[in-house]
């Protein structure tokens, strides 16, 4: 079943005259942008209120002072954050190569440094993904959000304390179990501070064991296409990475944790933290497995926390996470709506810029709530009458009430994707109910067939080609990518459909779709090249040992273990007993309980685990200094055998 839908009128000769010459000219280097790409986003300029600079003239309010340095750096100097490295994007000037509205997002997301946002509410905006707000306590201040690495967060605490007041953190608000969220911790507190009740941590239920657990089972997958999603690939430039959507990128420091001290479960829960009233609202599996909202009644100021933004959220987003509720999500929104409407004077929230007025703000709720749930039933709507998710996403718009408000474009998430994502929560992402679907080959057995069918790997080039000079990226990418999976070593067709793929990054709105289709572009041009990932030694460091345990089920492979059949228990010294089964294939594994006839037994203490999860050491190391001791060795070799490992930098657009 198909739906009909406009296409946008082109120029065909002028396209033609650029896009022959850029079909016959296969390298491996980044190509302007085609004619096709400039008409493209030329419309978009004339759909949306460009000349609206509403929002620049919020971002820039309340400006103090921005970091003295152009980058930030760890102790060891190595650059953690690099404010010059967008300076590109300051000028005045259309650059053909980007979105214009990705643009204009990009430089908003420019405007750096500490910011006022009324008496008692401060944020440091543009040091990292995200935003951390400062909130005057009567004995200090109150971070909520302390962003991803704890040397961006102790800049922008610096700067608040060299240029507000300086006084002591005594408390600290996690909003929700995203990285960005919690990993500075340890640079406006330590440990000890929070151990010590000096300093208060609050955070939503389940915090803790989301922020450890969420990344953990299919961790090394949603890694590698997070550096896709947030443009780690990429060089920022004009032909490459220019902004994440909901901040520029992701700093590279190394994020820690630690644990809440006061739990928030219920919506209506009121806190008194360092003197002020909060008043939470709950908003689990919406943004966040674990989320709230909170309403500070002294500075009349709304926390949306994730659930509100200047930009379309993800109700999947492409790094790999479970699917979210879009239904949930509106519904948060109105209760935000409804219980605070009417009485926050601004609202903030842990990316962008805040909302000053009531009416503004409850605008912006009324019209980002519509927006998740116009997605939500008109997907539903489609899929009951029998559309399938690719038409389904092709099809849905937002009406134009909610589609040229600047808040609801797709920056981050996409109606596109957020309308195939609602079709996965409710039917399943890996099939669309054709049985033609039901059972498909691989890729690279379809890409043998593919092109064996059209008539070899050069036809299949001529037809791309052709395809290219229409400005028709997407279907030649499709060609090409059955190529490339039959045949990686085919060069041409991997450069050609580099430079097909890369247009698409150059009209796309969404900062995640650029970095993806542009860092898609890098891997077929120039193979796979690792780069620098942060270091989370200091968050795994706190992973519950039984968490590891169900890690290593996942681990297990089954012609190695194929046969096997043992129990293990685990005695963790200061933390407790665990056991695992092993039979069928399949590792099962158990806390509190231990088996009578175990086939051996494994001794070790918390220390030696810790270290051993951070590579501080080995296991070879610890069993020798004793910290780890096995009953029997054979057996204990034996099991070591089946686990499997995991390399993070594998093919994305490559087999």
């Amino acid at each position: 079943m198909k739906i009909k839908h406009s296409i946008i009128a082109f120029s065909v000769l002028s396209a033609l005259s650029w896009n022959t010459q850029a079909a016959s000219d296969i390298t491996n280097q980044p190509k302007d942008a085609s004619s096709y790409t400039t008409q493209k986003n030329e419309s978009l300029k004339q759909y949306l209120d460009f000349a609206n600079t509403a929002d620049f003239d919020a971002a820039s309010k309340g400006f103090i002072a921005k970091w003295p340095e152009k980058t930030i750096k760890d102790k060891d100097g190595n650059v953690v954050w690099d404010f010059s490295k967008y300076d590109f994007l300051n000028g005045d000037n259309d650059i053909a190569t980007i979105n214009p509205s990705l643009q204009r997002m990009a430089k908003l997301n420019n405007i750096t440094g500490l910011f006022k946002v009324e008496d008692g509410v401060y944020q440091v905006r543009g040091f990292d993904l995200s935003v951390m707000t400062f909130i005057q306590g009567d004995k200090g201040w109150i971070v909520i959000d302390p962003l991803i690495s704890p040397e961006t967060a102790a800049a922008g605490l610096t700067l608040l304390k060299q240029h507000v007041e300086n006084k002591p953190v005594t408390a600290v608000i996690f909003t929700h179990s995203h990285v960005d969220h919690f990993g500075g911790i340890l640079g406006v507190t330590t440990e000890d501070a929070v151990k010590d009740g000096k300093v208060e941590v609050i955070a939503p239920e389940g915090f803790f064991d989301h922020s450890i657990a969420e990344n953990l089972m299919a961790g090394n997958t949603m890694s590698r296409r997070a550096s896709y999603m947030y443009g780690n690939l990429l060089q920022a430039s004009e032909k490459g990475q220019v902004d994440g959507g909901l901040g520029k990128t992701t700093s590279t420091g190394a994020p820690g944790i630690v644990k809440e001290t006061v739990t928030v479960s219920e919506t209506g829960h009121i806190e008194t933290i360092d003197g002020l009233e909060f008043d939470f609202m709950m908003a689990q599996e919406s943004e966040a497995p674990s989320e709230f909202m909170f309403y500070i009644p002294k500075y009349k100021t709304l926390m949306a926390a994730e659930v509100m933004t200047h930009t379309i959220h993800n109700i999947s987003t492409l790094r790999g996470a479970k699917t979210r509720d879009a239904s949930k999500w509106a519904e948060y929104v109105d209760e935000a709506l409804i219980t605070y409407g009417d009485k926050a004077d601004v609202m903030v929230a842990s990316h962008h810029w805040p909302t000053w007025g009531k009416d503004k703000i409850k605008e912006q709720l009324n019209k980002t709530r519509d927006s998740y749930k116009f997605v939500h039933d008109q997907t539903l709507r489609l899929a009951n009458k029998g559309y399938t998710p690719n038409e389904i996403s092709a099809s849905i718009k937002l009406p134009e009430s909610l589609d040229k408000e600047w808040y609801n474009r797709g920056y981050y998430g996409t109606v596109s994707h957020n309308a195939r994502a609602t079709y996965d929560f409710y039917f399943g992402a890996w099939w669309d109910g054709n049985p033609a679907n039901l059972n498909p080959l691989t890729p690279t057995e379809e890409g043998k067939k593919y092109v064996e069918a059209i008539g070899g790997e050069d036809k299949v080039i001529e037809v791309a080609k052709q395809a290219i000079a229409k400005g028709e990226y997407r279907w030649a990418v499709t060609l090409l990518n059955n190529v490339t999976f039959a045949n990686p070593d085919n060069k041409d067709a991997r450069y050609l459909e580099a430079d097909a793929m890369e247009q698409l990054g150059y009209q796309a709105e969404s900062g995640p779709w650029r970095n993806y289709y542009l860092g898609g572009a890098k891997e077929l041009r120039e193979g796979i090249k690792p780069v620098a990932t942060p270091s989370t030694a200091a968050i795994a460091v706190n992973m519950p040992f039984d968490q590891f345990l169900k890690y290593l089920g996942v681990t297990v492979k089954p012609e190695a273990a194929k046969g096997m059949d043992m129990k293990v228990n685990i005695d963790v010294t200061g933390d407790g007993k665990y056991s695992m089964a092993l039979n069928n294939s399949v590792l099962k594994s158990y806390k509190d309980r231990q088996f009578d006839d175990a086939t051996f037994t494994v001794t070790l203490s918390r220390d030696a685990f810790e270290k051993m999860i951070t590579k501080q050491s080995t296991l070879v190391e610890e069993m020798k200094t004793d910290e780890v001791k096995v009953s029997d060795p054979a057996k204990f070799k034996q099991l070591m055998s089946i686990f499997d490992q995991f390399e993070l930098w594998f093919g994305v657009v490559t087999p």
